[in-house]
C-alpha cells in the first residue's frame, strides 16, 4: 500500500508494519515488531491521546482523522493523520488495531505558513467557521477593532461585533460564501472595543479544506472610515455651494443635485435623481 499502515495487538505491541511505514519512520520491521507503539514511538505529550484512540478501537469504537506526531529513527518529528480500525479474528473477537496513516507534515507546514502570512498581513483579516464563530483574527484586526484574540475566538461575529442594523446583511454575505458564492467590496460597520463605529470594505472568500469541503469564510477587510468621512464632507460642500451643481453617471442619469440647483430649476432631489438629464 502507498500509505503507512501499522497494527498493534491487544497489549499495544506492534505486529503490523508495512513498507511505507518503514520508509516514513525509518525503522525496519525487526526494530519495531513486538515493541510498544505508544511508549517507544510517540512523543510524550501525545502518549495519552494515542493510547485513548487505541483503547477505544480495542473496544470497537473506531477513530477517523486523528492527528498525532511520530518521531522518526533520525529524530525528526512527522505529523500523521490516522484512521484507527478495530482488528478481529474469524470469530469476531477483537485481536488488535490497524492504523492507516497519512503523512501530513508538509500540509501542516503550509498551514502554519499560511496562518503566519494572514496574521502579519497589513489588512484586517478575520475568519469564521460554518457556525459563524470567529476562528481567525489577525494582528491588524486586533489593532483596528481593539479586541485581542482571546476576546473574539469562538464568539459569533455577527451577533457580537456587527451593529444591529447590519447583522442581517452581513449574515447573508457569510451564508453566500458558505454556499461558495463569494462577495467583493461589501461595506459594513464594526463596533470597536472602545465603542467607536468604523466602516469596513470587505471581500468574503469561501474557505475549504484539503478535500475541497467548505469549512468557513475568510474576510479580508479595509478600513474606509476616513474615506467615507471625506466623501460625506465633499457631498456636504457640494450641497451647500452657492452655485448650482449637478452630476450624472455614465448613462447620463442625475446623481448629484445640490440645493442651489433645486432653487434655480425648481425640481426637488426626489424628482430628478436617476432621471436622464438630457
Amino acid at each position: 500500500a502507498n500509505a503507512p499502515i501499522f497494527g498493534v495487538d491487544t497489549q499495544g505491541r506492534v505486529n503490523v508494519w508495512n513498507q511505507c511505514a518503514m520508509k516514513l519512520v525509518g525503522y525496519s520491521l525487526d526494530e519495531v515488531m513486538g515493541k510498544n507503539l505508544v511508549q517507544e514511538f510517540i512523543t510524550n505529550e501525545y502518549k495519552d491521546a494515542v493510547s485513548t484512540v487505541l483503547n477505544l478501537a480495542l473496544q470497537g469504537q473506531e477513530t477517523a482523522n486523528f492527528e498525532f506526531p511520530l518521531i522518526t529513527k533520525h529524530g525528526v518529528r512527522i505529523e500523521v493523520l490516522l484512521n484507527a480500525t478495530t482488528r478481529r479474528d474469524e470469530q469476531g473477537h477483537v485481536i488488535g488495531v490497524v492504523g492507516i496513516g497519512q503523512d501530513i507534515t508538509g500540509r501542516i507546514a503550509q498551514e502554519r505558513e499560511y496562518s503566519k502570512l494572514i496574521d502579519t498581513a497589513n489588512a484586517p483579516i478575520f475568519g469564521v467557521d460554518t457556525k459563524g464563530s470567529v476562528n481567525v483574527w489577525n494582528q491588524c484586526a486586533r489593532k483596528l477593532v481593539g479586541y485581542n484574540t482571546d476576546e473574539v475566538m469562538g464568539h459569533s461575529l455577527v451577533k457580537e461585533f456587527i451593529t444591529e442594523d447590519y447583522q442581517a446583511s452581513v449574515q447573508a454575505v457569510l451564508d453566500k460564501a458558505l454556499d461558495g458564492v463569494e462577495t467583493a467590496n461589501f461595506e459594513f460597520p464594526l463596533i470597536t472595543k472602545a465603542g467607536a463605529r468604523i466602516e469596513v470594505l470587505l471581500n468574503a472568500t469561501t474557505r475549504r479544506n484539503e478535500h475541497d469541503k467548505v469549512i468557513g469564510v475568510v474576510g479580508i477587510g479595509q478600513d474606509i472610515t476616513a474615506r467615507l468621512a471625506q466623501e460625506r464632507e465633499y457631498s456636504k460642500l457640494i450641497d451647500n455651494a452657492n452655485a448650482p451643481i449637478f452630476g450624472v453617471d455614465t448613462q447620463g442619469r442625475v446623481n448629484v443635485w445640490n440645493q442651489c440647483a433645486m432653487k434655480l430649476v425648481g425640481y426637488s432631489l426626489d424628482e430628478v435623481m436617476g432621471k436622464n438629464l438630457v
